[in-house]
């Protein structure tokens, strides 16, 4: 892995303030507890997928202040020299469990929870948000549009439309977790593994006196990764033919079958049924037949419900930058206080907004799983010293539709969230990004299919233990 940047100081700039204001007061050292959580899932879908662990990982390991860091805050003119000091020794030294990534999340639980010094833990917020936040909104899209090709291929193309360098790169990753089988990216390829691939660009085509040339030459020098861009002039009168041609003058003696043609405009479903037929009587059955353009899930779904002959799909702008809901939404909210003596006081923040007010306390979060399906039914939220006892039916209720209930008694129970740091130290084995990969999916898999839908998808359960609602209720009612 190469050497990444120090992200310190990619904060807001009233962590720092905040931050001075406890130290002054006295506070830095007190323990407090902070959820990291979103509240709607992009696009109206059923579920989220976790992603971006890695870079917290990353950015807490590397957590420190150089000189110039000091020298520009105390520039800033509001920063007590004492402030300054402790910066200049700053270490992480907390707690943090987070939901490993590839897994499906909903909505109010927390994908991750640190426990830490107040000022560590504020400090911390900005980048805990973004890498989530990014990473799990490219993670989601990139699973609809990659369940949306019903097992056919999908390539991210989108790194010239990402937002900057870094939403190329760790979209590529967040992309190769949810399900796309290849990136144009390659970096990401480099840095990360998710496998890069690529054809040409219609300038390609162009600087040839024909695209027959094009084709030959192409075909000469990457004889066993032959896909050839065949809509720069004109796809069924010599884009397609031409490809034909250069496929019997250059592959077909070298007794190569594989290649594929591309398709990156007009009408997709009409274009690659005749490409595929034209394909077939030609000899090449087995020429894949890949199309790019604006793709969303909608699409894919519409191109194949017409019948369009698709193998592989590229997915660009849509992909990289969720186009249809580009905010993920992730919050990070105080949850409770540790007290001298060990003990915790929850806390809670109160919204008109009910969509706002925050799930008080030190949790657990369960997940619960049918045992003659396998099937998740329900995510249950308690407090961290409860033990959910599989041998007694539980019953949950749908948090939006609080008389629809279902009782559980056949079920096994398990926690999401895993150690990720313990005082400041790693405690983690993070996986490699194909374990990720395959995790994701096989847990996807574990979802009905109702969840799963586009359009109206299943209400998942997310539910409170009673000690967890009354402790929440409790506090509603102190606070009216």
């Amino acid at each position: 892995m190469k050497q990444r940047l120090n992200y310190t100081m990619l904060c807001d700039f009233y962590e720092l303030t905040m931050g001075n204001g406890y130290f002054e007061s006295g506070m830095a050292d007190q323990i407090w507890y902070f959820d990291g959580f979103f509240r709607k899932v992009p696009d109206g879908g059923g579920f989220a997928i976790a992603a971006g662990l890695e870079q917290v990982i990353d950015y807490i390991e590397n957590l420190r202040f150089d000189e110039e860091d000091i020298a520009y805050l105390r520039g800033e003119g509001v920063f007590s020299e004492a402030f300054l000091d402790y910066l200049a020794h700053f270490r992480f030294t907390g707690d943090i469990w987070a939901i490993p990534e590839g897994t499906p999340i909903f909505p109010g639980e927390p994908i991750l929870t640190v426990r830490a010094p107040a000022i560590q833990a504020q400090f911390v917020e900005t980048f805990l948000l973004l890498s989530p936040n990014h990473q799990s909104l490219i993670a989601t899209k990139s699973n609809r549009i990659v369940r949306a090709a019903e097992g056919r291929p999908i390539s991210e193309f989108g790194s010239r439309r990402a937002q900057g360098a870094d939403g190329a790169l760790l979209g590529a990753r967040a992309s190769y977790i949810a399900g796309c089988g290849s990136t144009a990216c390659t970096m990401a390829d480099q840095w990360y593994g998710s496998p890069a691939s690529g054809t040409m660009a219609h300038s390609w085509i162009q600087m040839f006196p024909d695209e027959y040339t094009a084709f030959k030459t192409y075909c000469q020098l990457y004889p066993n990764n032959a896909t050839l861009l065949v809509d720069t002039y004109n796809t069924l009168k010599s884009g397609i033919p031409d490809a034909i041609r250069a496929f019997n003058d250059v592959l077909k003696p070298m007794g190569i079958k594989k290649c594929g043609i591309r398709l990156d405009s007009g009408d997709l479903a009409y274009l690659t049924r005749q490409a595929r037929r034209m394909l077939d009587e030609a000899g090449w059955p087995e020429c894949s037949i890949t199309v790019s353009n604006a793709l969303d899930e909608h699409l894919i779904s519409e191109l194949l419900s017409q019948g369009a002959c698709i193998d592989c799909f590229g997915v660009g702008e849509r992909l990289i930058t969720a186009k249809s809901e580009p905010v993920f939404g992730g919050v990070y909210k105080l949850a409770a206080v540790e007290n001298p003596d060990g003990s915790i006081t929850p806390k809670i923040k109160i919204s008109e907004n009910v969509s706002k007010i925050t799930i008080p306390h030190f949790k657990k979060v369960y997940r619960l799983f049918d045992k003659a399906t396998g099937k998740a039914e329900a995510d249950y939220l308690c407090v961290h010293d409860e033990e959910v006892d599989e041998s007694n039916p539980l019953t949950i209720f749908d948090p939006d539709v609080t008389w629809k209930k279902k009782t559980l008694s056949n079920f096994t129970a398990k926690e999401l969230q895993v150690p990720i740091f313990k005082n400041g130290e790693l405690v983690y084995e993070k996986p490699s990004l194909e374990e990720i990969r395959t995790s994701c999916a096989q847990q996807i898999d574990m979802l009905w299919d109702e969840v799963k839908r586009f359009d109206n998808p299943h209400n998942y359960y997310v539910d409170l233990s009673d000690k967890l609602w009354s402790i929440r209720n409790d506090l509603l009612k102190s606070n009216a």
